[in-house]
């Protein structure tokens, strides 16, 4: 979708999926609308061709996911209903349905909070030079997809649409947050990562890393924000499928970017080139791996 004017919203900007408006709820509390769209980014470029049903896969699997970790972390949707959003977006209920939360407004928190449970992306990369990940060493003899001794925290600046968020270590989170909420936010990650991972395995689904972004109350209450464990923000791996050694198969948007480094594309990574257009057939294919791992996770049939 497009960037829409909604009566009644002010639209305050784009990410690289969603779109983020603010609006006043019936009693002048401010908030934020979350509107998905079908959009699919790789290698930091957000790609000409959407992938249909897209945003509506993502927020439904987020929700899906905040309602089974309220135990554990407070998160920031206040509805995703668009009959119980401000009256000024009646109008509008038809297109929000589904792809939309109406949620708490925050005081973001710029580091993006990685759990890592297997050895992929760009954790496995350094670890093949130096033996570490984010600088923390881990044991020799590990391949690509291998499990790791325990969880780790990776976090990374969250970067602008378009550049490459940047891996930091611990110590840099401190000197930007402070040492108790640094350490508040590894142990929330880490507990959330582990909680979802037992969920996904009983569902016959790897959980190999993922990223939470997190906002603070007023208060002072971390909160978890933004989408959670969807295929965008995680590496879902089919437990039947695992080997390491080898690139997993992936319920993930690598399958987007396993084809736009092949030579079927014809496109560099390295340019400054756009990546070319998606073709039907990894269209299609690329929705029904959303859909899938949805319906597997969730055992709801995606309507």
């Amino acid at each position: 979708m497009a960037v829409t004017s909604f009566s009644g919203a002010t639209h305050l900007g784009s990410g690289k999926i969603r779109e983020l408006y603010g609006v006043r709820d019936t009693h002048g509390v401010e908030r934020l609308l979350l509107v998905a769209s079908d959009r699919i980014s790789a290698y930091d470029h957000v790609l000409q061709t959407p992938i249909p049903d897209k945003g509506r896969v993502l927020t439904q699997l987020s929700l899906w996911w905040f309602e089974r970790l309220a135990d554990l972390v407070p998160n920031h949707v206040v509805t995703a209903d668009p009959l119980q959003y401000p009256e000024a977006l009646a109008p509008h209920a038809d297109e929000l349905r589904g792809r939309s939360m109406l949620c708490e407004k925050l005081d973001m928190i710029a580091v993006e909070c990685v759990a890592r449970g297997y050895l992929a992306g760009s954790g496995l990369a350094e670890y093949r030079v130096s033996g570490t990940v984010c600088g923390i060493p881990l044991p020799g003899g590990l391949l690509d997809g291998s499990g790791l001794p325990e969880p780790i925290f990776t976090p990374a600046a969250k970067a602008q649409v378009g550049e490459h968020d940047e891996n930091i270590g611990f110590d840099e989170v401190v000197s930007r947050v402070g040492a108790e909420r640094a350490a508040a936010l590894r142990d929330l990650t880490l507990g959330v990562y582990r909680a979802a991972r037992d969920i996904a395995l009983e569902r016959g689904i790897i959980l190999a890393d993922t990223k939470f972004e997190f906002g603070a109350r007023p208060d002072g209450t971390l909160v978890l924000a933004d989408e959670v464990l969807t295929p965008d923000s995680s590496r879902f791996w089919p437990v039947d499928g695992w080997e390491p050694g080898h690139a997993q198969p992936s319920f993930d948007k690598q399958f987007v970017r396993d084809w736009l480094t092949s030579p079927a594309s014809g496109w560099d990574p390295k340019s400054d080139q756009p990546p070319p257009p998606l073709p039907d057939e990894i269209i299609e294919r690329t929705r029904d791996r959303y859909i899938e791992v949805y319906e597997r996770l969730t055992s709801r049939t995606f309507q």
